[in-house]
């Protein structure tokens, strides 16, 4: 497929089968599975496959905020994304076929809002290289991970001692744990003491829930019980009656 006047939208592209080569702008970029590109409307550009198969899916949009928007997710940038296989991305495109096929967004407000999320998802999971950024990223925060680790019992840390750490503001660290884990790092920090949590629960029979509160940071064990049965769907009992040897 050769473009030489661009597309007039926004044109997402990304592989879902096979792998492709996309050009643009005098480079040329391998496209394999779990990685995609994004166009600006107008930017001339050629895609073909490589090897025997490519299988692709798509999404085109437009707008007078739609620059806006990618502005403030830095996704601007005409450059291959890609990210790993359990991230929600490679399903996402399909979900929202499968919405609009079933016909009932007449005046297209869900088709708008599902395009707004999944820009927001490729921001959180999409990385401009697959394996460097994200042991760019990594390094970054190891010293506030291996902190984390170290002081995950204490109950009055929060995000000020986080950014304290690696002496960056708030929004710079939130932004880099939520390109490198997906989420930010305060709720890190709960999936830190809820692991560490299960751990105790079947480890060690002997402790009470309050106990086991206390060790891993909670400041009461109303609180705790609430927080674990929320992310695991189970009370802190039941999970320790139902893995617990």
């Amino acid at each position: 497929m050769i473009r030489s006047d661009g597309y007039p939208y926004y044109h997402w592209l990304q592989t879902v089968g096979g792998e492709g080569v996309f050009s643009v702008g005098g480079r040329s970029f391998s496209l394999p599975v779990n990685s995609g590109i994004l166009v600006q409307p107008g930017v001339p550009h050629s895609y073909e496959t490589k090897g025997s198969s490519w299988n692709t899916a798509y999404l085109t949009f437009g707008g007078p905020t739609a620059r806006e928007l990618l502005q403030s997710l830095n996704l601007l940038e005409t450059a291959p994304l890609h990210w790993e296989e359990d991230s929600p991305l490679p399903d996402f495109l399909e979900g929202m076929l499968d919405r609009l096929e079933e016909g009932n967004d007449l005046f297209g407000l869900s088709a708008s809002a599902d395009a707004y999320r999944f820009l927001i998802t490729l921001r959180q999971y999409g990385s401009l290289d697959s394996r460097s950024a994200m042991m760019r990223s990594s390094e970054k925060l190891r010293p506030l991970l291996e902190w984390m680790e170290r002081s995950y019992v204490n109950a009055d840390i929060g995000l000020t001692e986080m950014t304290e750490v690696l002496g960056m503001p708030a929004s710079t660290l939130n932004v880099l744990f939520r390109s490198t884990f997906g989420v930010s790092p305060y709720v890190y920090l709960i999936q830190l003491r809820l692991r560490k949590a299960k751990e105790l629960l079947i480890n060690e029979p002997g402790a009470a829930v309050k106990q086991i509160a206390e060790l891993v940071g909670f400041r009461d064990s109303s609180h705790f019980v609430a927080t674990f049965r929320r992310k695991t769907g189970l009370p802190p009992e039941q999970y320790r009656r139902l893995y617990g040897s």
